[in-house]
């Protein structure tokens, strides 16, 4: 387990079962939202059961996921099936209508394409069975945007855009990967998007990233008061560095 896997245990403990997931809650929209997508037909994003002030209860969706994720999607078949899921996702989203109370935990994004983002679609917050996408979990940073605001930063963790140390230790590749092949087979799988300079884009949302980060610690919020004290906004615009130096590695240019 890394240390941010540890420190977000310790801030937000998790109790499974088989049929059921006990976890801090999240707000009656991200419920109102994932009935909304079930009734749909949807069933790979989590049913809510009980909402209270301080704990939930989802349904669990069986399949691996966290710190177990990572090795589904090094095959080209498990990166473009968690691209797929996450298009038909923003696609089911647009038939909800969200409340007027609504309250979303990140900033909502103007869009002309208006979908509800999931704001934190990296491979450990999908659910993975043989290599397959089946579900995406952990709805807390909902909230209103463009399609890119999600693609971008899975892109970012999908590629991933890091340091080849990074690629092999953090996200278990055997190898370095071919990240613009990679960039290439999820923007293909996702399908359907406006020209975009993607190297631009991402760096737009690592960026927004490190804000809502900041915001949330100053407000005492954890784990983010953690990570921000043990320097992980210093980590991530290194990291916002490594993607403009290596832009050629990761872009032709604008799709």
């Amino acid at each position: 387990m890394t240390d941010a896997e540890q420190v977000n245990r310790a801030a937000r403990p998790i109790h499974l079962t088989s049929e059921l997931v006990t976890r801090p809650a999240s707000s009656a929209t991200v419920h109102g939202f994932l009935r909304a997508l079930r009734s749909q037909g949807i069933r790979s994003v989590p049913e809510p059961v009980a909402l209270g002030p301080d704990v939930e209860t989802l349904g669990f969706l069986p399949g691996a996921s966290g710190g177990d994720a990572w090795y589904h999607q090094h095959t080209d078949a498990g990166l473009a099936s968690a691209a797929r899921l996450l298009r038909q996702l923003h696609d089911a989203s647009q038939r909800w209508l969200p409340p007027t109370d609504a309250v979303w935990a990140a900033h909502p994004v103007d869009a002309g394409d208006l979908v509800y983002c999931h704001g934190d679609p990296g491979p450990w917050n999908f659910v993975w069975s043989d290599h397959t996408a089946v579900g995406l979990i952990d709805w807390d940073y909902l909230h209103p945007g463009p399609r890119l605001d999600d693609v971008a930063y899975a892109l970012q963790w999908f590629a991933p855009m890091r340091s080849d140390e990074h690629t092999l230790s953090w996200h278990h590749f055997p190898t370095v990967p071919d990240r613009l092949h990679r960039i290439q087979v999820f923007l293909d799988a996702y399908g359907d998007l406006p020209p975009f300079d993607v190297v631009d884009t991402v760096i737009a949302r690592m960026d927004a990233t490190c804000q809502l980060v900041q915001q949330l610690a100053d407000q005492g919020q954890e784990p983010q008061q953690t990570w921000v004290r043990d320097g992980a906004l210093d980590r991530d615009r290194e990291e916002i560095a490594w993607v403009r130096r290596h832009r050629a590695l990761l872009s032709p240019g604008p799709r």
